[in-house]
């Protein structure tokens, strides 16, 4: 009884206090706005256009956000469709997710693929993507001659099923 207690106050003593990652921005232009973030639980921020721009059918076009961020270290971002805007529109990042790195600070834009066969005007401070945060690791190859066997193995592409 007493190896429990002193293991459950190990764990909590461990838990992190604080999950609120500190970025910089510097909003570039007066269009610009702060991504922000709908509902208290939601996890991606709402990235917006810094003006008008018209969305060819068919084409992409770079979309500026009118801000540069500073990721801290081991802090990725990822830019992510809004699931409004893909699929009503058929409108989404053509390299989704596209990737931050910490060491970028240049301006922030997002190529916004038209897949659909009507062009699309965005609006200035529409909401066209999100922003996820990513905490990574530094990770190490280990070169092998073998992997250990699993149940999935080199099962993939569809392989556990339709669904």
């Amino acid at each position: 009884f007493l190896l429990l207690k002193i293991s459950i106050i190990f764990i909590i003593e461990r838990l992190p206090l604080n999950n609120t990652i500190n970025i910089k921005i510097k909003l570039l232009n007066e269009n610009a706005k702060i991504p922000a973030k709908n509902h208290d639980l939601d996890i991606g921020y709402d990235l917006f256009s810094d003006n008008d721009y018209l969305l060819t059918a068919q084409s992409v076009t770079m979309v500026h956000l009118g801000i540069s961020i500073e990721l801290p270290n081991n802090i990725g971002g990822f830019v992510l469709p809004r699931s409004g805007l893909s699929s009503k529109h058929l409108i989404a990042p053509i390299n989704s997710p596209g990737l931050i790195d910490p060491g970028y600070t240049g301006e922030l834009m997002v190529p916004l693929m038209n897949y659909s066969n009507v062009d699309y005007k965005v609006e200035c401070n529409e909401r066209i993507a999100q922003l996820v945060a990513i905490n990574t690791q530094t990770i190490n190859f280990q070169q092998v001659d073998d992997h250990d066997k699993s149940d999935r193995s080199t099962g993939g592409f569809g392989s556990t099923g339709k669904n």
